[in-house]
């Protein structure tokens, strides 16, 4: 049956397509029938498919032109690039890209400048001159150290020299969409975990990144990405980030005041960083709360605790939560291992039962947000490895995870013009994810 409806179809085609022939050329016939038939085969085998409209939209960014170089004679040599293979020597590597130079070997092997050639990493690449008859003429090596190490022949010795990489600077723009977790999130967009790191920075005074994160949340980050030889050899700094985090949306962008300092704000000029952070440690899980009752695990007697832990393994890193001054490192009986920290105005924190003190944390010193004061243990009254944290207002100890924390310092209004000129060419980047049609799509360089 269905091969008879077919079969009608296609008659009444077939004269349809006779009678338009007396009208058209034979080329616009021809164009008819296959149009035709293939409408007629896509009927018979899903007769009730409909095509969706696509939504389409149009994305338009100037991109500066760019520097004109004068080009001079040609080069002689020949340049090819080589991408070390798992088991390589320096032998099998520059036999594979022509080389036969038993004298480039030889130098290779014995001058000191060159050793660092002998860090083969499978994945990195090699670029090497050579002359007509296959002789070493220059190669390129980007160390570990990230020196650039060039070997070049000069008549017929060999100079071997390490130097810094010239300046190339790239800015990358991520985004991402939370599915279970931030890292997870940040690797299917590809983000090194050096700027997942950095993401959770500078929003970690807004946002709990352990508690607070929801499924369907979304993030954009634009940063820095450094290229040697037009491969990427490592990241800078965060220079925008957004994030939609339960239906609100956090902005931050970095911006250097005329005093030199830097730090996040967000479009209006206010800090994006609060003058305390909620947690000592980037990513851990609170054991135990802020309480007035709570039976001591010691002890075994309802007492209070008034500060909040931290589990974490031991060597873990804690960090300062606010700039302030050290007035204590030392051992106290219940505490074991403690730091206390003294901020502007009414505020002051503890850290205890730290396995062991960071080393500029000494009395009198001067410690930024952020920093590294000590590290997790178990000393003193701790039945397990973590961190006991207390943040005290007027010498009284209060809930760090529920109080209000005072923001840091906004911008001035003599510098707001300044600040709104220098984050307009970063805002329009972030436009253009938000523009996408889906946020999760990449964009590079």
């Amino acid at each position: 049956m269905r091969a008879h409806k077919l079969r009608i179809l296609s008659q009444h085609f077939r004269i349809a397509v006779g009678r338009a022939v007396r009208f058209v050329s034979p080329g616009q016939a021809l164009a008819i029938a296959v149009l035709g038939l293939a409408g007629v085969a896509a009927f018979g085998i899903t007769p009730d498919t409909s095509l969706d409209t696509l939504s389409v939209r149009s994305i338009t960014r100037t991109l500066p032109l760019p520097d004109l170089v004068e080009v001079g004679a040609p080069d002689e040599h020949y340049w090819r690039e080589e991408r070390v293979e798992r088991g390589d020597t320096i032998g099998s590597l520059l036999a594979r890209a022509a080389v036969v130079d038993p004298e480039a070997l030889e130098f290779m092997r014995n001058n000191p400048a060159a050793h660092a050639l002998y860090q083969l990493k499978p994945g990195k690449s090699v670029q090497v001159a050579t002359d007509d008859e296959g002789r070493l003429r220059g190669l390129r090596f980007l160390a570990g150290n990230g020196e650039l190490l060039s070997i070049n022949r000069d008549g017929d010795n060999f100079v071997a020299q390490q130097v810094s990489p010239p300046d190339d600077t790239r800015l990358t723009l991520r985004a991402g969409e939370i599915q279970s977790s931030l890292f997870a999130a940040a690797d299917d967009a590809g983000l090194p975990d050096s700027v997942t790191l950095a993401l959770a920075d500078v929003f970690g005074g807004q946002i709990d990144f352990y508690h607070d994160l929801r499924r369907g949340d979304r993030f954009a980050v634009l940063y820095e990405t450094k290229y040697v030889d037009g491969e990427p050899v490592g990241t800078g700094r965060v220079l925008a980030a957004e994030f939609d985090n339960g239906g609100r949306t956090l902005k931050a962008f970095l911006w250097r005041a005329p005093d030199g300092t830097e730090s996040y704000y967000n479009e209006r000029g206010q800090n994006s960083r609060n003058a305390f952070l909620r947690s000592p440690m980037q990513f851990s899980r609170v054991t135990s709360g802020f309480t007035l009752a709570r039976l001591h695990p010691i002890l075994h007697q309802m007492r209070a605790h008034k500060g909040t832990d931290f589990a974490a393994p031991i060597g873990t890193p804690v960090r300062a939560t606010a700039d302030g001054v050290v007035t204590f490192v030392g051992q106290q009986t219940g505490y074991g291992n403690v730091i206390m920290l003294k901020h502007d105005g009414r505020y002051s924190t503890v850290y205890a039962h730290l396995s062991r003190f960071a080393p500029e944390t000494r009395p009198g010193a001067r410690i930024h947000q952020g920093d590294t004061i000590g590290f997790v243990g178990q000393t003193g009254w701790a039945t397990g490895p973590h961190l006991h944290y207390e943040l005290r207002v007027d010498g009284e100890p209060r809930d760090p995870m529920t109080v209000a924390l005072p923001m840091a310092t906004p911008v001035t209004d003599q510098e707001r013009s300044a600040f709104m000129s220098a984050i307009a060419p970063l805002v329009g980047e972030l436009a253009v994810i938000r523009d996408l049609p889906d946020m999760r799509l990449v964009s590079a360089d």
